[in-house]
């Protein structure tokens, strides 16, 4: 396991932002619209420190296509992690129905579906991974929809109090949109041989079409820079688990949140301030 003595900022005032728009919608969404017209100010200050009373810090957890990133993100679930799945929502956002639906049948017509209407995956993959450009149309599709998921669910987990979420999600640094609100990075790396042999076996590619989808995705030692843990997926799988039981340790010990819980308080005391001087005028 290589580690790093950096770790990505964590913006805490966009942070702070992002909890006061994401615990105004989660309000509306329960309650309805009305509530903060029907409800006391003091009301809302209370339901909002009972969605804010703890704040947890993110982990992104990548890697390159086929290098085992499922694989380390099932053994942190089992030690209890929660995790955001990028993959399962990206499932998710593209059912029959949806709006990413809706927009890639708009877009790259009836041949990627299925007769029943679901997305025909295989085909479609052929087609972006030939096509720059048509991966770049689907991008701008599905990430958006992706993201807002994932937001809504890392929300979900910070209002329940956990120290700490981890979002595994394979364009993590391609993206970019998200490494900001990570706390640490780790990326799941093999050899070049490994990964190749890997990807063959479970998409059954040729040798072509496997290293024509390995270099659409950055490169697995520019991602191993970037990042603050790497895990070694090379060996036997006792050894990646090691390496992950390891890094769990770190991340259980961290008293990164209590950083941002100082913050998130000093705003929680401006806001309070700020609607007690509007009333009492």
């Amino acid at each position: 396991m290589q580690e790093k003595l950096v770790s990505y900022p964590l913006y805490p005032l966009k942070h702070c932002r992002n909890i006061l728009v994401l615990s105004y919608l989660s309000l509306s969404n329960s309650y309805g619209y009305s509530f903060l017209r029907t409800q006391s100010t003091f009301t809302f200050i209370l339901e909002f420190i009972n969605f804010t009373k703890s704040t947890m810090f993110i982990i992104g957890l990548t890697g390159g296509i086929s290098t085992g990133k499922s694989t380390v993100s099932q053994m942190f679930k089992e030690l209890g992690c929660p995790i955001v799945d990028a993959d399962v929502i990206a499932r998710e956002v593209v059912e029959p129905g949806t709006k990413g639906w809706e927009k890639i049948r708009k877009t790259f017509g009836e041949d990627v579906f299925h007769d029943d209407g679901h997305l025909n995956r295989e085909k479609l993959g052929q087609l972006i991974f030939a096509d720059s450009d048509k991966r770049v149309a689907l991008n701008k599709i599905t990430h958006p929809e992706i993201q807002k998921v994932m937001m809504w669910k890392l929300f979900m987990l910070f209002a329940k109090g956990h120290q700490f979420a981890i979002l595994d999600t394979p364009l993590l640094f391609e993206s970019n949109k998200m490494v900001p609100y990570m706390a640490y990075t780790i990326v799941i790396s093999c050899t070049p041989e490994q990964q190749l042999s890997r990807l063959q076996a479970r998409n059954k590619l040729s040798e072509d079409d496997a290293m024509q989808r390995i270099n659409s995705q950055m490169s697995l030692d520019e991602k191993c820079r970037l990042a603050t843990f790497v895990i070694d997926n090379s060996g036997d799988i006792a050894n990646t688990r090691q390496q992950v039981l390891e890094i769990h340790k770190k991340l259980c010990s961290s008293r990164r949140h209590w950083k941002l819980r100082i913050v998130l308080l000093s705003v929680i005391i401006v806001f309070v301030s700020v609607i007690g001087y509007l009333v009492a005028r």
